[in-house]
């Protein structure tokens, strides 16, 4: 696990010199502090295939595999083939035999050597070959071109700026920004993004002309030509009619197969615990895979309606791991700073304070850790999809149904608690004359499209593209084509939330503690089997993850699989009341804050006002009005 950045140029005016080289390379050494290197060569008039562009590549390393041997950067026998790369090949073990049968010879035991020696052989068809989790840089000589690769499913973060005729790219936005004259002027639409979904979408930033490349996809730039193209394109519309005893086995196989893979290391590794069915199955499968005692680690709250350490005690005492807990207060709140300096643009999920801490707690005994990230988008585990069934059970009543919805907004309060099931069902109404897709974007968004409109400034309006933050989700919801509304849901999940948010909230908290995590359900393999598999297996008697328990309902204590989903939350709601009322209020409320010309000061102070006098639940919103204001002051205002 490592932190990667580099650039491109093909005109020495826009040279990237080797000092900033470095600067970039070293504003990413919390991702790698183990070793760092960089390959620095200027623009080149007369080259062995014409004239050579400039090129620079940087590397911090976290070592895993290979202790000794995997320094990067690394290139092939006739250095027409140079690689950074972050993350973990995990099948690299089957490529190199297959290359070394080929007639490759390979100098070190790294998994990064087997990506120069099939790039020699596939070009960018190589990404189709990588099971793992990564982001990889490839100075293709030959071709006078860079190479950017993501996997599948986002678990690396890789971020790109072009202008002109030079690339610049990084792990981090933080690393393009040490580039002298890299602009940082905001984006409105990715501000609209922003808190549409609590966190900027790909491929857009907030900031303008810096890029996210999109997962499963690569990117090549030869100084003229930029193209990105997808390299994983599984068909989500098509579902296999498959028994469950063949659902069954193929999932017990791919699993544990995945689980394997992930425990290659060569230093300490545990798991992270939170007591619910994916990390619990994820350490059962690892005790089976191991003589060795499993480390798990959890977090929790003083307030019981957040707090998991009881289910996750009760999982490491039923498979004797060796056990960690730690809890957090209000008075951590103190790692804000750190949250917003290490996560370079505005994000909301409140989940990344226990997410920091675990990670921080975690790499104390261990360097690597598993944890359970993606069964629920992948098995349909969220309780929002009881909503999203009901809602299309709804709709085929046709106009009856949209008069019980009409009835139901007429006599349900509208404040309240978020989680009360008045106000839920005064949501769920709200929403029904909305199409599927966007009905569901008005249910997961932060501040949907009414009060974004009702918050805003008339001049930022005015800035807004014609672009609406809806179409990132419907592109991703209509791929499901014709399929039941729950598979259409969890799987526009499965390329929207999960890797813009839980996955980029993941490594950014781990790695900013140097531990690298991984996602054994994020396997391509597996999520390509959960993708065709029938929802019946997914979903039934009003509930998620029917096959898992199916298939591995005698792993875990049963009071594990037959409890209510309580999620990773933040008890937000009664710290903006208590502990951090004061900081909220100065913070939203400054002249600093007002000036940004985004939002009507009356409508700040409304949310402030109903919070406190708890007529609404507005944590989540305010939330995401101070994260983006303390981002302001980190990254526009003090140019960190």
């Amino acid at each position: 696990m490592c932190g990667i950045a580099g650039a491109y140029w093909t005109n020495p005016h826009h040279e990237v010199s080797a000092e900033v080289l470095k600067r970039m390379t070293d504003s990413l050494a919390h991702r790698g502090p183990d070793d760092s290197g960089i390959y620095q060569r200027p623009q080149q008039e007369h080259g062995p295939y014409g004239i050579v562009p400039g090129i620079g590549l940087g590397h911090r390393r976290l070592s895993i595999i290979d202790l000794a041997g995997g320094h990067q950067p690394l290139a092939n026998e006739d250095e027409t083939v140079w690689t950074v790369f972050n993350g973990e090949i995990f099948n690299f073990k089957s490529l190199r035999a297959r290359l070394e049968g080929a007639g490759h010879t390979f100098r070190t035991d790294s998994d990064t050597e087997v990506i120069v020696h099939l790039f020699e052989d596939e070009g960018v068809d190589a990404f189709r070959h990588f099971n793992g989790m990564f982001a990889i840089a490839v100075w293709d000589q030959r071709h006078r071109r860079i190479v950017l690769g993501r996997d599948r499913l986002g678990q690396k973060p890789l971020y790109f700026r072009v202008q002109d005729d030079q690339l610049l790219f990084g792990s981090e936005l933080k690393a393009i920004l040490q580039v002298p004259g890299v602009p940082r002027e905001v984006d409105p639409g990715g501000v609209d993004a922003y808190l549409t979904y609590q966190y900027v979408p790909h491929p857009r930033t907030i900031f303008k002309g810096i890029h996210k490349l999109p997962p499963g996809c690569y990117l090549t730039f030869d100084g003229q030509k930029l193209e990105v193209i997808s390299y994983w394109n599984p068909d989500f519309a098509r579902e296999e009619n498959l028994s469950l005893a063949d659902a069954k086995a193929e999932l017990l196989e791919l699993f544990t197969d995945s689980v394997k893979l992930r425990l290659q290391a060569d230093v300490p590794l545990g798991a992270f615990l939170s007591g619910g069915i994916d990390s619990s199955l994820v350490v059962a499968t690892m005790k089976q895979l191991t003589d060795q005692p499993v480390k798990t680690f959890s977090i929790g709250f003083p307030q019981k309606d957040y707090d998991e350490t009881s289910y996750a005690r009760t999982v490491a005492e039923h498979l004797g791991t060796e056990h960690h807990e730690f809890q957090v207060t209000p008075d951590t709140i103190e790692i804000l700073p750190k949250l917003i300096h290490h996560y370079d643009e505005p994000m909301a999920d409140s989940s990344a304070i226990p997410t920091w801490y675990v990670s921080q707690m975690t790499r104390e005994h261990v360097t690597v850790a598993l944890s359970g990230d993606g069964g629920d988008e992948l098995f349909a585990g969220y309780d929002r999809y009881k909503a999203v069934r009901l809602a299309a059970m709804v709709d085929k009543l046709g106009p009856f149904g949209r008069l019980a919805s009409r009835i139901g907004m007429n006599v349900l309060p509208a404040g309240g608690p978020q989680k009360s099931i008045l106000r839920r069902g005064y949501r769920f109404a709200e929403a029904m004359s909305l199409s599927p897709a966007r009905r569901y974007l008005d249910w997961i968004s932060i501040f949907n499209e009414t009060r974004r409109s009702d918050l805003y400034e008339d001049a930022f309006v005015s800035q807004l593209p014609d672009s609406d933050p809806y179409t990132f989700l419907y592109n991703a919801w209509k791929k499901v084509g014709r399929r039941d509304p729950i598979s259409a849901a969890s799987l526009a999940d499965l390329t929207t939330y999960l890797p813009c948010d839980l996955n980029t909230k993941v490594d950014i908290a781990a790695m900013a503690n140097a531990l690298e995590c991984r996602q054994p359900f994020l396997d391509y393999r597996l999520a390509e089997f959960a993708i065709r598999c029938p929802a019946k297996w997914k979903w039934r008697g009003g509930r998620g993850k029917f096959l898992l328990k199916h298939a591995f309902g005698d792993r875990l204590p049963k009071v594990i699989w037959n409890r209510k989903k309580m999620g990773f939350g933040v008890p937000l709601n009664t710290w903006f009341r208590g502990q951090l009322k004061e900081i909220l209020h100065d913070t939203l409320l400054s002249e600093t804050a007002m000036s940004r010309g985004y939002f009507q000061p009356e409508g700040v102070k409304l949310l402030l006002e109903e919070h406190d006098k708890n007529q609404f639940d507005h944590s989540a919103r305010l939330w995401a009005l101070l994260v983006l204001e303390l981002w302001h002051r980190e990254w526009v205002d003090g140019h960190a």
